[in-house]
């Protein structure tokens, strides 16, 4: 019988932990090491060992409609899209609003997790902390990993022949914060995710010139949409979703690269992706075609050596005189607290989960790892279901999937991409919080419009069913006025 559960970090992911975990009558210990919640989200000056860290200037790319917890919004008079330090302030709210403070030990790191020498019939945990310089042992139920994915930087100087040998200065991504030191200075970014355009695009501000080099190309959505709505407000639809499922292949990918291509053709910004009807999430920069109109970035295809002082790509140009290069490679996948890495790790250092969350080889299912999945959608009520869902497993009222069912499956260099509202449905389903649209048609058809065509926001998965929040549905019937504050 599953009653103390260990939950690792205190983001996002963690703190709807030990919620889940409380609202169950479990007895959850988290434990963070640094000094206070928030995870991604805390900004600190300097990049700190083992924690993820933001630049200052990182906004959302979910608005606050959609990326909130399902049964605590953001306060109405926020902005659609936020900085950092507004999510940073409304997590401290969260976890404040539902007392979840004294269930978390600051300053202390997990050093080793590792099975009991009876896991096979308790399924039971050790788990060795330090704090001050002092290790701690004790025995969980469970355990639920909630320490992230954008801890450990990708840096993969191997691919990038002639590096060492570059005069100028390089570092990753995870090392940048403002773009002041860059003033006057020659500037390469390698990567076309979301960290390396923001970075271009604010480094372009400054500098003398950016280059962005891209691989393999991407799509780059706006935030802002039709008659200045959020996009995911009007992309995000059951509406939506059930059509692209019912189309002809052909016709779904015809009419998605057109959606992408909306606002200005890719292909003339050296954006296109190689692989165009990929469904692989998109970037959101709401300045990158404009800063790539006006000259001040200029779009480059992927590296093919480093020299003293200049660069050759693969269509053969040479840029002279680079100053610095900004690796905005990505992070890998790393849980150095486990003993027996391939409890999460397997099939050559890729990673194997059952719905994106359990070890499928376990004798018990009693580790969840948490915010590992990645879809077009926000993360916050990915994770919150996600817990909603692993709890009841541990507590063992929906144990009829065990690991025979098809598994998902990533590795270092792709994560998990999966379809939102598809993906949170199975989750919903399973734990019989899915809203029954039959039932809203007969008995309030005015919400099960809303349901249908409207945006799939968080306050969805709290209509019914166990965790059900009274609020949920005002919530939903009043979205789009909060939008307009």
């Amino acid at each position: 019988m599953v009653r103390r559960v260990a939950v690792v970090g205190a983001g996002v992911s963690g703190l709807a932990a030990i919620k889940c975990c409380l609202e169950e009558g479990l007895e959850p210990i988290c434990f963070e090491q640094s000094e206070d919640v928030g995870g991604l989200w805390r900004y600190t000056d300097q990049a700190e060992e083992g924690r993820a860290s933001i630049y200052r200037t990182v906004f959302t790319n979910s608005c606050k409609e959609m990326m909130c917890y399902s049964d605590f919004p953001f306060p109405d008079d926020h902005p659609n899209y936020m900085h950092n330090a507004r999510v940073q302030h409304y997590i401290c709210k969260y976890a404040e609003h539902f007392d979840l403070l004294r269930h978390i030990q600051f300053k202390t790191l997990v050093i080793n997790v590792k099975k009991r020498p009876d896991f096979s019939v308790t399924g039971q945990w050790e788990v060795v902390t330090q704090r001050d310089g002092k290790e701690e042992t004790a025995v969980f139920d469970a355990v639920m990993v909630c320490s992230g994915h954008h801890v450990y930087p990708n840096l993969p100087l191997a691919d990038f022949p002639g590096i060492q040998k570059f005069k100028g200065f390089y570092f990753h991504s995870r090392e940048y914060k403002e773009p002041e030191k860059f003033r006057g200075k020659k500037v390469l970014v390698v990567g076309l995710g979301n960290s390396g355009c923001d970075i271009a695009v604010e480094l372009s501000t400054v500098a003398s010139q950016v280059y962005l080099s891209s691989r393999s190309g991407s799509w780059v959505m706006s935030r802002v949409w039709d008659k200045g709505y959020p996009w995911d407000m009007l992309v995000i639809t059951r509406f939506r979703t059930w059509l692209g499922n019912i189309l002809p292949r052909t016709l779904s990918d015809w009419l998605y690269v057109r959606a992408m291509n909306r606002f200005f053709k890719h292909e003339n910004f050296g954006l296109m992706p190689l692989n165009r009807t990929s469904r692989k999430e998109p970037v959101f920069n709401d300045d990158l075609p404009s800063r790539i109109a006006c000259g001040v970035v200029v779009m480059k295809p992927n590296v093919k050596e480093f020299r003293e002082t200049s660069v050759l790509f693969q269509d053969g140009t040479v840029q002279d005189d680079v100053d610095a290069v900004v690796f905005a490679t990505g992070y890998s996948y790393s849980y150095p607290f486990m003993e027996d890495n391939s409890i999460i790790k397997s099939r050559d250092n890729q990673v194997t989960l059952y719905k994106g969350i359990l070890p499928p080889q376990l004798e018990k299912p009693t580790m969840a790892v948490i915010g590992l999945v990645q879809s077009l959608g926000p993360i916050i009520p990915t994770v919150d279901l996600q817990c909603r869902w692993a709890v009841k497993v541990f507590q063992g009222r929906w144990m009829d999937m065990f690991w025979a069912k098809v598994l998902f499956l990533y590795g270092s260099s792709t994560t998990l991409q999966t379809d939102y509202i598809t993906y949170m449905d199975e989750l919903a389903s399973a734990i019989g919080v899915k809203p029954n649209v039959l039932k809203l048609l007969l008995t309030d058809p005015w919400l099960a419009l809303e349901v249908i065509f409207g945006p799939c926001s968080p306050y969805q998965f709290r209509l019914m069913g166990p965790g059900k929040w009274n609020g949920a549905r005002k919530a939903i019937l009043t979205q789009w006025d909060r939008t307009l504050q």
